[in-house]
């Protein structure tokens, strides 16, 4: 059922989108960091509700990880043009997604299936990623800043480096099966 409530709160995520963009851009870093915090909320309770109650539905599967992608690419790209996140590791993040789409679509096109299950490397990347957003948002947010040290991008970019060439590496097993048959 498309229509269930994890299903809900994902679209109410992606609906937030817009209104943190614009928070970033004119600067009202409160309601960044609250809409923010309401959107992990959302990510956090979708996915409980829908195991709990036994209603993971695949457009729920699919669009749940859609949903923090665009949260995740959003973030980076905003945040790294008004000098709140290196550019490179903007870099880093966005190009590993974009070799991952392009390899799933590569996948599709010559084995017309595609199942993508993410790794532990690929999880980490982006609960990283969110805990590096998060802690931005709330460094501007709290007198005294929330140092954030240069080691914390380090992992952001290693754990992000290190799912991407785990996703190559299992397309290109899945399609070396492929040509096998």
């Amino acid at each position: 059922m498309v229509g269930n409530l994890p299903n809900f709160l994902t679209l109410a995520r992606i609906l937030l989108l817009p209104f943190f963009a614009a928070t970033l851009i004119y600067e009202k870093y409160q309601y960044a960091l609250l809409i923010f915090i309401a959107a992990s909320i959302t990510d956090l309770l979708d996915g409980f509700i829908a195991r709990r109650k036994k209603q993971i539905t695949y457009f729920g599967t699919i669009l749940d990880p859609v949903a923090d992608k665009f949260f995740l690419i959003t973030s980076f790209i905003i945040m790294s043009s008004i000098g709140l996140l290196p550019k490179w590791l903007t870099i880093i993040v966005i190009s590993k997604d974009l070799i991952v789409v392009t390899g799933c679509i590569i996948l599709y096109i010559a084995t017309h299936s595609l199942k993508v299950e993410p790794s532990f490397l690929g999880k980490a990347a982006s609960m990283f990623q969110f805990i590096l957003i998060g802690l931005v948002l709330l460094s501007l947010n709290v007198k005294g800043d929330v140092p954030l040290h240069a080691s914390l991008y380090a992992i952001v970019a290693v754990l992000t480096a290190l799912s991407g060439i785990h996703y190559v590496y299992k397309g290109l097993k899945i399609a070396n099966a492929g040509n096998n048959r």
